[in-house]
């Protein structure tokens, strides 16, 4: 086990000697990849010469394709209980066995995990037989050769970032970053053509439904900035389109929409035109902070202490302190009901309005320099 950290967030253990291939198990959503980047950019830095591999899910190829980042290739990693990301069967051990006899024969130097506490994840982790290992382990959990705490209501940007200091890097900043291409920007201009107005870009979805907050207060709030200028676009992927109907229809004057019209460089790339993103905790909003768009969010009690932006200069955060489902009150962390209905409801309207206000004139006001 690693010393207690004295700096933030950790103080880095040394160097492992010779590193030229580094595995880093991090297989979930978008908005994960994007809290934990700082933890992956300090290990690029520790180790500028090894082969960086993101043991992930498909959608971190799609999106680190053709782009600047600490990673230098994804391989996906087979559906299992306790690290699957995705809808379809579980993976037979049969195919869990050859993929990690895939990755055993690359011959990792150092593996380390950041996907959790590690009851299945080290499990994992420790099939690689790389030659060191570090993570996060909860007290029940393998644990690898270096290893932290694993204990909740922590920030994941701090969590990753000590288990990379663990690692032996050297952590230099806490705000995600995200490159944007050429190809984004082009992408995103097919769908949403340029305009002087300045943009505000409205996610309304979320991949838990827990974590949406009303639509059309969303659009009402949208509305707000519409009579301050701004021209609006509510987005959302092929299964959100009743979500963005009902922020439409919270406006009265008709927004631009986009439906499942967007794949993820477009997506990127019109975030980082936006003025302003206004949304729940998704992973559109973790993508627009990392490319520097100033958001507006609603967030639950649960999801404040781990995925929040850790800034305010360019973020609003809004929080639902009771979190619990609007049909039965059960709250987020208490379980599943299956209602499929938001637990940020109790967040008032005009709260998320004077939020959404503040930050905009902010924004629009230029900066003395």
């Amino acid at each position: 086990m690693i010393s207690p950290a004295l700096g933030l967030p950790a103080t880095p253990a040394p160097l492992v000697p010779e590193v030229r291939r580094l595995a880093v198990l991090r297989a979930n959503g978008l908005g994960d990849y994007v809290v934990a980047e700082p933890a992956l950019a300090a290990l690029r830095r520790a180790y500028p010469d090894a082969e960086v591999t993101l043991l992930g899910a498909g959608h971190h190829a799609a999106l680190l394709e053709g782009r600047r980042s600490p990673v230098d290739r994804v391989v996906t990693v087979p559906l299992m209980p306790g690290i699957r990301v995705g809808s379809d069967p579980d993976a037979g051990e049969d195919e869990i066995e050859a993929w990690c006899a895939g990755q055993r024969a690359h011959g990792y130097d150092l593996a380390v995990q950041m996907h959790g506490g590690g009851r299945n994840s080290n499990a994992l982790l420790l099939r690689l037989d790389a030659r060191v290992t570090a993570g996060s382990a909860t007290p029940d959990a393998p644990r690898p050769d270096r290893w932290v705490p694993y204990w909740p209501y922590q920030h994941d940007t701090i969590r990753w970032l000590e288990v990379a200091a663990a690692a032996g890097a050297t952590p230099t900043r806490v705000e995600p970053r995200v490159d944007v291409t050429a190809a984004d920007t082009e992408a995103s201009r097919a769908v949403v053509p340029e305009s002087d107005a300045p943009l505000l870009v409205v996610h309304p979805g979320a991949t838990d439904a827990r974590r949406c907050y009303p639509e059309e207060r969303l659009g009402a709030v949208a509305q707000d900035l519409t009579d301050r200028g701004a021209r609006v676009v509510v987005v959302g992927g092929p299964t959100e389109a009743d979500r963005v109907e009902r922020v439409a229809a919270g406006m009265r004057t008709t927004p631009e929409t986009a439906v499942g019209t967007l794949d993820l460089p477009g997506l990127i790339g019109l975030l980082s035109r936006a003025t302003l993103m206004l949304g729940n905790d998704s992973g559109p909003r973790h993508l627009a902070g990392a490319v520097g768009t100033p958001t507006v969010a609603v967030f639950t009690y649960a999801n404040l202490a781990d995925v929040a932006p850790l800034t305010r200069v360019w973020h609003r955060v809004l929080v639902s302190w009771h979190g619990g489902c609007r049909v039965c009150g059960l709250r987020v962390l208490e379980g599943w009901c299956g209602h499929e209905e938001s637990a940020t409801h109790d967040v008032p309207e005009e709260d998320v309005r004077e939020a959404a206000r503040d930050l905009w004139d902010q924004v629009r006001v230029p900066q003395v320099t």
